[in-house]
């Protein structure tokens, strides 16, 4: 493709009227946060791993990230390769900068149904708000919705990636798994049931190393736009994926790692925080802030994307 067309889809896509600026609602969703292991031995030394992007937290009217870990001291590990259980003091920092998490993930559930009902009780007890987990799977469903400047905003979370077995059941606390007939439900009462203007999904899903998405993804993001997201914010590759249009809304296929320790290639270190402005009229314009992790897994800030790297993102 020839760069006019790199041109006009940057221009596109960062085109924003002062008006626009001023009564949108801005959110910031960022990539997987894990803070067990050397990100949780900060927080306990009292530093701030959020810190190289405080400001882009401080602007945002709302701010979400994937809390890829379970967080308590109670549990069994279960058998797989990898099990993340950070100490609870981590919530203080977390509460800080997120107005939710999402629990739709992997390793939430790696201490057992049990400790994952220890860790809700953790976090409402620090009024940390989550969503994409419960107590049962009626409420694992529910999104979590915020009104900002007269916009009501709706944010579903949901798991596409196994154990299976960390799914919320009728008796059973743990993950809203990622069902494709459960999410055009969802999305729809989100639209009706909650009166939502906007209705973002936050999934989990994917392969993990891939930079471009799979056709499970591709095939469930349109479910999702279909159903009447306004947008969808990917997760869990440990990279970031391309990034498509369709239907007039963004896919962000995976905003890559955020807070992760243990990944050395310059891809598996590399995250974006995307920052979101929406309006009640669903006009939506975005950005990419740039995450650099260092060998303690934290993000350093290397800038916004450009615009024309975006526009070469963009899958057609």
């Amino acid at each position: 493709m020839n760069k006019s067309y790199f041109a006009f889809i940057a221009a596109l896509i960062f085109a924003a009227s002062a008006h626009a600026q001023q009564t949108a609602v801005k959110l910031l969703f960022v990539g997987d946060l894990m803070v067990d292991e050397l990100p949780g031995q900060l927080i306990k030394q009292g530093k701030n791993p959020f810190a190289a992007f405080e400001a882009q937290f401080s602007q945002a009217d709302l701010r979400f990230g994937n809390l890829e870990c379970s967080v308590g001291n109670t549990g069994k590990r279960e058998t797989k390769p990898f099990t993340f259980q950070a100490h609870p003091r981590v919530l203080s920092t977390i509460k800080q900068h997120f107005n939710a998490v999402s629990l739709a993930n992997n390793h939430t559930g790696d201490y057992g149904p049990a400790a994952f009902g220890k860790m809700m009780d953790l976090l409402e007890k620090k009024g940390i708000p989550y969503f994409g987990g419960g107590r049962d799977v009626r409420a694992a469903h529910a999104p979590y919705v915020s009104e900002v400047k007269g916009v009501r905003i709706a944010i579903l979370a949901y798991d596409d990636f196994f154990p299976r077995s960390f799914e919320a059941l009728e008796d059973r606390p743990g993950v809203a798994w990622a069902d494709d007939d459960q999410i055009v439900f969802d999305i729809r009462a989100a639209k009706t049931t909650h009166k939502a203007d906007i209705v973002i999904v936050y999934p989990h899903w994917g392969w993990e190393h891939e930079k471009m998405a799979s056709p499970r993804q591709i095939q469930l993001a349109h479910l999702m736009i279909e159903a009447g997201a306004d947008a969808v914010v990917g997760g869990h590759p440990h990279v970031t994926q391309n990034i498509e249009i369709y239907q007039n809304k963004p896919i962000f296929y995976s905003l890559g790692n955020f807070i992760f320790n243990g990944f050395h290639t310059e891809d598996s270190q590399t995250g974006w925080a995307l920052e979101l402005m929406v309006d009640k009229d669903k006009k939506m314009e975005w950005k990419i802030h740039v995450a650099k992790l260092d060998k303690n897994g934290i993000p350093q800030y290397a800038g916004v994307l450009p615009a024309i790297e975006v526009a070469k993102l963009i899958s057609q």
